[in-house]
């Protein structure tokens, strides 16, 4: 989806159609702090982004239209999304209220079928909540996900697989999933600045760059990326992550950040009919040391209270870190699906 939330909030209240909107932590007049959930592409021309200190986005657009999160509205308009997707594949993954994957291999025989199913799909959504979605059709998900951010917004763009290489190389390597500004840093001091530099580094040496994160990196640069799409009836666990745009020392951007997230992933379990058992976190450090943490509960629940207070407890432990943060993540596993009957989860549970 394009600009989600500012749109949402827009479709909701059109007086404000046009101008910078921000959503996200109250600005105190450029003393708040909090970061930037999301923000209208106006707001974007004055180099305003996601996961931003929201003191910094004021000090670039204090003009701007200052929304807290709605998550309530985003959660309805994603719902209803999301069963328009439905309707053209079953194999759908979310990731997150504004985007999903959707496997279309078994609906479409060619490039050409799936890039009229892509524009059918864009013309639905329109019709029916009025918001614009950018998307990307390609042999996998990951050049499916930088195809979907290509042109933007409203945009179509279509790879195909002997396109997939030519379409990569001349891209900087901060188009990839998860690489912000210290990755591309690390990158450029070793000569690598496009994806078609990245994918013709050597592997080994990425490896010592970023240890297993580097194999994922450099697999991508080539085109690989072998993740199938998972549906709700295939998922073990349910995550989402945010690397910062540059690392982030204040706890406070940070607690906010995993608290969107525990929203998020809070959201996504309960449209697909989850309870869950285990809510986990994950943080990479500006060193790139990553940590995972995770607590287990005796019951199954589908509480968002449940999800931010062990967020935050899971936290506590890295709280008085003195090393920024440049990745944080919130997963829910342990999964079981609210259609089972409530003698077979108490039965389940019992032979844990």
């Amino acid at each position: 989806m394009d600009a989600f939330y500012a749109s949402a909030e827009t479709q909701k209240n059109p007086e404000i159609a046009g101008l910078p909107i921000i959503v996200g932590a109250d600005p105190k007049g450029g003393k708040g702090r909090g970061v930037v959930a999301g923000c209208s592409y106006e707001a974007r021309k004055f180099g305003v982004h996601s996961a931003q200190p929201i003191s910094r986005a004021y000090r670039l657009c204090s003009q701007a239209v200052y929304l807290r999160p709605n998550f309530p509205l985003y959660e309805e308009v994603s719902a209803r999304i999301m069963e328009v997707l439905r309707g053209f594949s079953e194999k759908l993954e979310p990731m997150g209220l504004d985007e999903a994957f959707l496997d279309l291999s078994e609906k479409a025989t060619d490039f050409q079928e799936a890039a009229k199913i892509a524009k059918k799909i864009k013309e639905e959504i329109v019709a029916q909540e009025g918001l614009t979605c950018s998307i990307g059709v390609a042999p996998n998900m990951a050049i499916a996900k930088i195809a979907s951010d290509y042109h933007k917004p409203d945009g179509l763009t279509v790879v195909t697989p002997d396109e997939a290489v030519s379409f990569l190389r001349p891209l900087p390597v901060s188009r990839i999933s998860g690489v912000g500004k210290k990755t591309a840093e690390i990158l450029e001091k070793v000569g690598v600045k496009t994806v078609g530099e990245l994918a013709s580094f050597p592997a080994g040496r990425i490896v010592e760059l970023f240890g297993r994160w580097g194999i994922r990196l450099w697999e991508i640069a080539n085109g690989i990326d072998e993740t199938p799409v998972v549906t709700s009836y295939d998922i073990k666990s349910i995550s989402n992550e945010t690397t910062f745009e540059e690392d982030v020392a204040d706890r406070s951007i940070v607690l906010e950040t995993l608290d969107k997230l525990a929203r998020d992933v809070h959201s996504r379990a309960t449209q697909d009919g989850f309870l869950w058992r285990t809510v986990g976190i994950k943080l990479r450090f500006e060193d790139f040391t990553t940590f995972t943490r995770a607590k287990s509960r005796n019951d199954y629940t589908q509480s968002l209270e449940v999800v931010q207070n062990s967020v935050r407890s899971l936290f506590s432990e890295f709280e008085k870190d003195p090393r920024k943060i440049r990745l944080v993540g919130v997963r829910l596993s342990n999964l079981r699906r609210t259609d089972l009957s409530q003698e077979t989860l108490l039965a389940w549970s019992k032979e844990q």
